[in-house]
């Protein structure tokens, strides 16, 4: 997952990429997968994917089970089943 600072710099990188005429999409966001395979470790192919990978975009962890929420409203765990309160 990237945090706020490091999703920036990605999605920089990945508008960036749209405005690259010639090439394949690995030519294309070569620079996008080059960064997120150097923060993570993961060779990551699919630059689409790497933007889905934001922190900010999935909750805090249960407190049960360890697991995030899916997002930062979810209401339950979806995998234990423990509701969360919301204020």
């Amino acid at each position: 997952m990237l945090d706020k600072e490091e999703f920036a710099i990605a999605s920089k990188l990945y508008s960036k990429a749209f405005s690259i005429a010639k090439g394949n999409i690995q030519e294309r966001f070569k620079s996008l997968l080059d960064y997120y395979n150097n923060i993570t470790g993961f060779v990551e192919t699919e630059p689409y994917a790497i933007m889905h990978h934001a922190i900010e975009l999935i909750g805090p962890d249960c407190t049960i089970c360890g697991r995030p929420f899916r997002t930062p409203e979810a209401k339950m765990c979806v995998l234990c089943g423990k509701k969360r309160n919301i204020t």
